[in-house]
């Protein structure tokens, strides 16, 4: 199955695909406004300023998998990311990343691009997947890896 052909929905509610990036470097985020990396936020804005007239995304996808550090209404994630963050990515409904009611996205990408040691699990908020142009997944990064740490990685997929 194409990348973009998973159905998603947006913190708003409303239901469709990833078809509107194809073509564009993603960076897919699990992320949790009450989580210590939430300060990630800043950073991966910066880096969706930057780069999205170039054809980057970054795309959130909140989780209140880990010791749940989300709100679980999606008017309060938004606020939450919008007022606090200063986040404008494109962000989507609560969804889970691990276990058999993961959402058929993340089983993609944990396939795709396994973690430390070979794991497929995701073990904490904010791993991030980079996805190239054809909708490869690229490279998975740790949670305590930095937006800005993954620069020049983007950077070689945008040819920038």
């Amino acid at each position: 199955m194409s990348l973009y052909a998973f159905e998603v929905t947006d913190i708003r509610g409303n239901t469709g695909t990833l078809e509107p990036w194809k073509g564009q470097v993603l960076l897919i985020v699990n992320t949790a406004t009450g989580c210590g990396f939430a300060r990630q936020f800043g950073g991966l804005e910066s880096l969706y300023q930057k780069y999205r007239d170039h054809g980057f995304a970054v795309l959130g996808f909140p989780c209140r998998q880990f010791m749940r550090q989300e709100f679980s209404e999606r008017s309060r994630i938004e606020q939450a990311c919008r007022r606090d963050h200063g986040v404008t990515f494109p962000l989507f409904s609560v969804i889970n990343v691990n276990g058999p009611g993961a959402h058929p996205l993340f089983r993609h990408l944990k396939r795709e691009a396994r973690g430390f040691l070979g794991t497929r699990s995701i073990k904490w908020n904010f791993t991030k997947f980079l996805v190239d142009r054809d909708g490869r997944v690229v490279r998975r990064f740790a949670p305590a890896t930095t937006p800005e740490t993954m620069e020049p990685h983007i950077r070689r997929l945008l040819g920038v």
